[in-house]
């Protein structure tokens, strides 16, 4: 039991560890993930500014389309080729960036006909200054030598479970992408069952019609040569 006047403290030293001056450790998300329709024939560029000493996470797929084949470039902010990916389905990428706007593409441009949908995710590490939040998490650490739990594990338990839960959203955004791509196919594959059991079902029917107008001309020609 906590005593009565460690209370008002206590909860006073939460409110702080919840207050603006923390905001900075609990900014949005750096991540962030993208579906779109990449038309035949075309080339899709997207830009993103990074920071010097960060790091640029970048995993795509291609969720329906003939082949499920995509061309994938990443170019740094001088114009030089990081990555080059020809006719993937998915891909995963790590790069520490400099300062200014890494571009990443994806093409199509082989394909005449078929649209690809892909998805992309990116996830950003190292764009806050944490070294300077840290810093400022000092001045409310002092005098709180005499509580059971300093403000700084509290902090470093929020952060472990922040950590946690950014990657259980990962996880569960790159499992949707699977399930997506997976469900895509098995659509795919029973329109072109349906279309060739139609086929064959179109032939059999010709087929038997031809095969019975043949046996009736073969008897009404054997009763015509007898009259």
């Amino acid at each position: 039991m906590v005593p009565v006047p460690w209370l008002g403290l206590l909860l006073g030293c939460l409110g702080l560890l919840l207050s603006p001056p923390a905001a900075a450790e609990f900014s949005p998300s750096l991540d962030s993930d993208f579906t779109f329709t990449l038309p035949a024939g075309r080339r899709e560029c997207f830009y993103q500014p990074m920071r010097k000493e960060a790091s640029l996470e970048l995993e795509y797929q291609v969720l329906d389309g003939a082949g499920l084949d995509v061309d994938f470039h990443l170019l740094s902010p001088k114009g030089e080729t990081l990555i080059f990916d020809e006719r993937k389905s998915d891909g995963v990428h790590t790069v520490e960036t400099e300062d200014g706007d890494y571009m990443f593409c994806f093409d199509n441009t082989f394909s005449t006909i078929s649209e690809k949908v892909i998805f992309f995710e990116l996830i950003l590490d190292n764009m806050g200054d944490d070294g300077q939040d840290q810093e400022d998490w000092k001045k409310y650490v002092t005098g709180t030598d005499l509580l059971d739990m300093k403000l700084e594990d509290i902090l470093e338990s929020i952060n472990s479970v922040k950590a946690r839960l950014s990657k259980s959203v990962q996880i569960q955004t790159l499992l949707r992408a699977f399930e997506a791509r997976d469900r895509n196919i098995q659509e795919s594959n029973f329109d072109r069952v349906n279309f060739w059991s139609m086929v064959n079902l179109g032939v059999m029917v010709v087929v038997s019609a031809v095969q019975v107008y043949m046996l009736k001309s073969l008897f009404e020609d054997k009763r015509k040569s007898r009259t």
